[in-house]
């Protein structure tokens, strides 16, 4: 499966999907965006229509009538496969956090609940294809920068699969002024297979052979090998 990787500015329209969809669609399985970058539930059927135009997999979350960030997963027929609501900080994390979208196994963190994956995975160990991390905004310092991404290995090699993560290229949280946009994908191994720091382009992951190309608008697809689902 080849995934690609975004990290968009925030925007209402999706506008960022739909170019990259029309250049890449013939490169990729499946889509990963931020968190929050459906910006309401209108859009969400907009986002159907998306996937079943161009037979993807969605991942992402979107913001709710009150603003509240909720998991998204939509498959290439344009079904939702996962919706819910953000795990609370405190406390475990929500279900269902694992889905299957035709013979892919799929684990789901949203955001911050990267620091609830370990615990909150448990049993699925061996069983998953992968893990999407959809992530708001960038880190607001070089410490949760290190944190997010030395949790992520260790979920990676615990759970015995890849884990992918991304973040809007704007924004800070709670608007404190400071936002490393990141992009990463974690080996099953726990050796990184590449992570972005204050680097937003899109990537095309390629899960079955293990490498990372970058897709640039006016590059071509130069590198990419059309990938095939498990």
């Amino acid at each position: 499966m080849n995934l690609l990787v975004s990290q968009p500015d925030h925007e209402a329209d999706m506008l960022k999907l739909q170019e990259e969809l029309r250049l890449w669609s013939a490169y990729c399985d499946a889509v990963l965006y931020p968190e929050g970058y459906v910006a309401d539930t209108g859009s969400v059927q907009t986002l159907r229509s998306l996937a079943r135009h161009y037979r993807k997999l969605m991942m992402t979350s979107y913001k709710d009538g009150n603003g509240k960030d909720r998991a998204l997963m939509i498959g290439p027929d344009g079904e939702i496969v996962l919706e819910r609501a953000k795990s609370p900080m405190q406390g475990e994390l929500y279900t269902p956090s694992v889905v299957e979208a035709g013979d892919i196994k799929i684990g789901y963190l949203l955001c911050v609940e990267i620091l609830q994956g370990l615990s909150g995975l448990e049993g699925h160990a061996g069983t998953l294809d992968f893990i999407a991390h959809p992530i708001g905004v960038g880190m607001f310092s070089e410490e949760q920068f290190a944190l997010w991404t030395e949790e992520a290995t260790r979920i990676a090699v615990k759970y015995q699969c890849p884990i992918i993560g991304t973040s809007h290229a704007d924004g800070s949280y709670r608007n404190c002024g400071v936002s490393i946009p990141i992009s990463y994908c974690i080996k099953a191994n726990g050796q990184p297979l590449y992570i972005s720091h204050a680097d937003t382009r899109s990537r095309i992951v390629d899960l079955k052979s293990g490498t990372v190309v970058i897709a640039e608008k006016g590059t071509g697809p130069a590198g990419i090998v059309r990938g095939q689902p498990k």
